[in-house]
């Protein structure tokens, strides 16, 4: 299985993707893109299955290293 291109993730997944880094919670992204704690666990589970990681830091070291995710300044 190969690993999810940039273009493979939806602009909800890189939104939640973006979140996650910034450390926010289930529930805090819920509030922040007003959709519901589920709509963001079935997010979480379809990044972390197509980006191949176990957990939400593998997911968000892999994000980084394939340039999906840059650091700000």
């Amino acid at each position: 299985m190969m690993i999810a291109r940039t273009q493979e993730l939806t602009a909800r997944e890189l939104e939640v993707l973006k979140l996650l880094s910034c450390g926010l919670n289930s529930k805090e992204i819920s509030e922040r893109l007003y959709i519901s704690t589920n709509t963001v666990e079935y997010h979480r589970k379809q990044l972390l299955r197509k980006m191949e990681a176990r957990n939400a830091a593998e997911l968000i070291g892999k994000a980084y290293r394939m340039n999906i995710l840059k650091v700000e300044e």
